[in-house]
């Protein structure tokens, strides 16, 4: 048996009056997935970003030459400012 997609059209209107029906048990399971999806297309959409890009390897040349600041001496940093 052959398998293939569908696709459906859903007014948003529509899907909204559906989540609203939702179990609140179900509502967060559906947050969960539109959390996980939505900061998977962010990251995809980073890494495409030039600018984005050239930060990345500005950032990761200063490590490699040893110019960062430990998580724990930027607190003790801030601590001595205070």
């Amino acid at each position: 048996m052959v398998q293939g997609n569908v696709k459906l059209v859903i007014p948003f209107e529509s899907l909204v009056a559906s989540v609203a029906n939702l179990s609140l048990t179900d509502k967060r399971r559906l947050w969960e997935i539109l959390d996980e999806q939505m900061a998977q297309a962010e990251e995809e959409q980073w890494e495409r970003d030039p600018v984005v890009q050239a930060e990345i390897r500005e950032a990761r040349a200063a490590y490699q030459a040893g110019e960062y600041v430990t998580v724990d001496e930027y607190i003790a940093k801030q601590r001595a400012k205070a």
